[in-house]
Parts: C-alpha cells; structure tokens; sequence
C-alpha cells in the first residue's frame, strides 16, 4: 500500500468512526437515568415541559358546546389562553368549523388574540389558535408552531370524532356549562 493510499484508508475509517460514535445520541442520554443525590433539589415545572405543566389551574373552565355535546376545556397557561377567556367573559362566542387535513376542526375566531407560538404535536383534544385568529380543534397529530390554547378533557379520539362528525359544525365556546 503506497503511504496516499494508507493515508486515505485511515482518514475514511476515522471518519466512520467519528460518524458512527455521534450518531443519536441524544437517544442515548434520554434513555439513562441518574438518580439525584440525596438532597439536591427536585426539577420544578419549568423545567418539565408536559403538557400538564403549563395548564392553568386557577383559570375558569373553558366549554365547548357541540349539539348536545358540551366539552369541559382545561385552559392553557398563557395569554392566549387569558385573551380568549377575557372575550368568553364578554359572551359566548360560536364558531362554525370545518375539516381541514383529516385532523382537524378550524374556523374563524373573527378577530385576533396576542399569540404564544412554539413547535408542538397535537394531541387529539387540543384546543389551538391558529396564526392568531383562529380556533381549532384537533382530533389526531400534527406538528407546527402553534398556540395551545387549553385542552379537551375525558374523551378519545373516537369520542371526539363522533362528536364533531364529518364536514362543517357549530362549536359554541363558553365559560358556562350549560347554555
């Protein structure tokens, strides 16, 4: 082996093994879990990012009237989710919402509310806002910048599918349970 070609053969292998060694690591470390000394301090909520974490406890319940149907609404703990609190304590507001993508309820809240965006994935029952102006309803994943504005408690996907059904549909928010 001339010393071009021994000095290649070792630069690939290097290579392969520099590739090989930094692939998903980050599967690694998130699969390895070390306990915490004794006394060192709990993570709070703000360093847990579940979706339960930034609910707001403190908030009024927020409800979705679907025909019969009323959805109980855990809000968001942000001011997108206060914004649109502020306005159901003005009224009830209806909106009519359409299919889009297979995964979704969406239409037009009919004005615009301040906007917490950040990459998430859906879960069916999540209530969003939607480039700030509006409201949707999701009833499988999907993964965007979006606006979590509270989520829909006690009911599946199934559950929620039946209830919104196919094509367009009425949805009345409230803070009220009963209309």
């Amino acid at each position: 082996m001339t010393g071009k070609s021994f000095t290649a053969a070792v630069l690939t292998l290097s290579l392969a093994f520099t590739l090989a060694a930094c692939g998903r690591v980050e599967d690694a470390v998130s699969e390895t879990t070390v306990p915490a000394p004794a006394g060192a301090a709990q993570p709070t909520a703000a360093a847990t990012d579940s979706p339960e974490d930034n609910q707001k406890e403190d908030a009024p319940m927020i409800y979705a009237h679907v025909g019969e149907n009323v959805l109980a609404i855990i809000p968001e703990d942000n001011s997108s989710a206060e914004d649109f609190i502020a306005l159901l304590q003005k009224g009830d507001i209806t909106i009519e919402m359409e299919d889009y993508g297979g995964f979704e309820k969406v239409g037009s809240l009919g004005r615009s509310l301040s906007t917490n965006d950040r990459r998430i994935t859906t879960e069916p029952g999540d209530v969003i806002l939607y480039q700030g102006n509006s409201v949707t309803i999701y009833y499988d994943t999907n993964t965007w910048n979006f606006t979590l504005l509270g989520r829909i408690q006690g009911l599946s996907q199934e559950d929620l599918k039946d209830i919104l059904g196919e094509g367009s549909v009425s949805v009345t928010f409230s803070l009220k349970d009963s209309l």
